[in-house]
């Protein structure tokens, strides 16, 4: 015979087990759909940082036909005046220019190579302008961090100066390069002496060139607010651009 105890805990079971056996189903279903909402999330995240990736290349990818067409220009004139050393190594700085430019598919790097992309454009426009441009550079990076930047920054910057300002401008010219870092920020500047005005109410989203639109967008991808850029009116003329950003230890 059951005991009065027994009879109870049996009652108290079979009514308390579907209960249980309810708040046991919802906890697993909840469980599952709080899973399928975090692989969701995982997609969504993964789509967009495979579509930032995506833009940015498209963004580095880009180069100017107005460079092309100057340094084609030179090519034919030095071929026509017979000058071949100049031929030769306008040549030279114009194929190494190209096998960077489309080897290179980092988000960031070095600040030495994207220097040494950028003097073979200058070595070119140097041959262009001849005597007339002169190159400053005040490059003083700190010495115990490693300093990245995002490629064709810099060459995209002093096409900017030459294409929008120094070529506009007679006599002599100049272009100053600064490049400088603290313990969490790189700075660079380009300065030129031509003849670029800035209006008060200037926007670089505004502007009809892709360069700087192009230089923004791809600091924006890479580090959101933390990066910028802008530009100065210089008192004697021309134009000062001012990109900063945060560095970066590893990429």
């Amino acid at each position: 015979m059951i005991s009065f105890n027994v009879y109870t805990a049996l009652i108290t079971l079979a009514l308390l087990g579907p209960v249980v056996g309810s708040i046991a189903l919802f906890s697993i279903l909840a469980f599952e759909r709080e899973i399928d909402v975090l692989k969701h999330e995982n997609v969504k995240v993964r789509l967009e940082k495979e579509l930032k990736q995506s833009e940015y290349m498209q963004l580095n990818q880009q180069i100017h036909p107005h460079f092309l067409f100057n340094t084609m220009n030179l090519i034919l004139g030095l071929a026509r005046l017979k000058k071949n050393e100049q031929l030769i190594e306008v040549l030279e700085h114009l194929s190494l220019f190209l096998k960077f430019k489309y080897r290179e598919k980092e988000q960031l790097i070095s600040f030495s190579d994207e220097l040494e992309y950028t003097k073979h454009y200058l070595s070119i426009q140097q041959i262009r302008m001849g005597s007339r441009l002169t190159i400053f550079y005040e490059l003083a990076p700190s010495s115990n961090v490693a300093v990245f930047i995002p490629p064709y920054m810099l060459q995209t910057l002093t096409e900017n100066a030459f294409k929008h300002s120094l070529e506009k401008k007679s006599g002599m010219i100049e272009l100053h390069i600064r490049f400088r870092t603290d313990e969490t920020t790189a700075t660079l500047e380009v300065i030129d002496n031509g003849i670029g005005v800035i209006d008060d109410d200037f926007d670089i989203d505004q502007t009809s060139g892709h360069g700087l639109k192009n230089i923004k967008k791809r600091l924006s991808l890479l580090f959101g607010h933390q990066a910028s850029i802008h530009l100065e009116q210089v008192p004697t003329g021309g134009v000062k651009v001012i990109a900063s950003w945060p560095i970066k230890k590893e990429f």
